[in-house]
């Protein structure tokens, strides 16, 4: 850790995403800090192929593309759903669980996990845990990085419940709270502070950045 300069007020850091929840996340995420974001999608980056295998190894593609394609800093996020009873499925493998030629349909991908379970018998609560796991990577045009992992416990529930948050947040209610993601505002869902824990996994993983990688006024 520590391998980058800490970030400025003022300065420019480029969100390595082309997904509009989940800049919007980061948007809200970052707006106490004086930090001016831009997207990939914003430069016209092409979206490198997610090869890796693991939440580390894809944050870490997709933050060096960036950072290499546009000489800037770049944050990316590798994120995803882990259901236990389902071996860690649907894992780094999130969103190309809702992939269909015309874009990510979650109300398919949420069906499908819901299929899954049904047919294994997971019926009650305690057969049904999972996770919401996140890995964010700094990462520096000369190809040094940082990581920063955040992860948050719960229980899938059926049928989806809420429209706000995006993806697999209408199944996932966490631990300690009887709504799910999708039910939740955002301001609490990503409730995050210095020396506090935060709630979604994002935010667990964004108040260590922010402790690791923003300069301290």
């Amino acid at each position: 850790m520590g391998n980058i300069p800490r970030l400025k007020r003022g300065e420019k850091l480029l969100i390595a995403t082309h997904n509009a929840g989940k800049l919007a996340e980061f948007r809200e995420l970052f707006s106490p800090l004086g930090i001016v974001l831009i997207s990939a999608k914003d430069l016209g980056l092409p979206e490198p192929e997610e090869t890796g295998t693991t939440f580390v190894e894809n944050a870490r593609l997709k933050a060096h593309a960036a950072a290499k394609a546009a000489n800037m800093v770049a944050l990316a996020d590798d994120s995803g759903l882990c259901v236990d009873a389902l071996d860690g499925e649907p894992g780094v493998y999130t969103a190309d669980w809702a992939a269909t030629p015309n874009g990510r349909d979650y109300q398919m991908a949420m069906r499908r996990v819901e299929d899954r379970l049904q047919a294994i018998g997971a019926n009650s609560p305690g057969l049904r845990k999972g996770s919401f796991n996140a890995t964010l990577c700094l990462a520096h045009p000369d190809g040094l990085d940082d990581l920063y992992v955040g992860q948050v416990n719960g229980t899938m529930v059926w049928p989806p419940r809420g429209d706000k948050g995006f993806g697999f947040d209408p199944i996932f209610m966490p631990d300690g709270f009887d709504i799910t993601f999708g039910e939740m505002p955002s301001s609490a869902k990503h409730s995050w502070a210095p020396g506090q824990i935060g709630l979604s996994h994002r935010a667990r993983a964004f108040a260590k950045f922010v402790e690791g990688a923003i300069e301290q006024s």
